[in-house]
C-alpha cells in the first residue's frame, strides 16, 4: 500500500482546516457547558443566607483555548461549600456540584461527538 506525495499533503491540510474549526467549536461547548453547569449548582445549593449559592461561578471564559488549555474551574469560593457538598460527620451531605455536572454530562459529550465527526467528515 502507497500513498503519492500529493494526497499525504492535501490530507495534512484537511486535518489543519479540520483543527481550526473544531478548537473554536469545542471552545463554544466548554463555555456553553460551563455555564449551565454553573446556573444549575445555583439552583441545587442548599440556601440558609444564600452565601454558598452567591458564591458559586466559574473561572474566566475568556481563556478557554488560549495556549491549548480547555479548562475551566466551576465551584463556589464560600469556604465551607465542600462540607455541604460531601457532608461531615455531622452534617449530612447536599450535594449541588456533582448533580449540576452530571445534568450537563450527556449534552456536553454529545456536542463534542457531533463536532468531531463533522471535523473528520468535513
Amino acid at each position: 500500500m502507497g500513498f503519492e506525495n500529493r494526497e499525504l499533503r492535501a490530507f495534512s491540510a484537511d486535518i489543519a482546516r479540520a483543527k481550526a474549526t473544531t478548537g473554536k467549536l469545542a471552545q463554544m461547548v466548554i463555555r456553553k457547558t460551563a455555564r449551565d453547569i454553573t446556573a444549575d449548582a445555583k439552583k441545587l445549593a442548599p440556601v440558609d443566607t444564600g452565601n454558598l449559592r452567591a458564591s458559586i461561578g466559574h473561572s474566566d471564559l475568556r481563556g478557554v483555548g488560549s495556549s491549548g488549555d480547555l479548562s475551566v474551574e466551576i465551584g463556589p469560593t464560600a469556604n465551607y461549600g465542600v462540607f455541604v457538598e460531601l457532608g461531615t460527620s455531622r452534617a449530612p451531605a447536599q450535594p449541588f456540584m456533582g448533580p449540576a455536572a452530571d445534568r450537563n454530562e450527556g449534552p456536553f459529550a454529545q456536542a463534542l461527538a457531533k463536532i468531531a465527526e463533522e471535523g473528520l467528515n468535513g
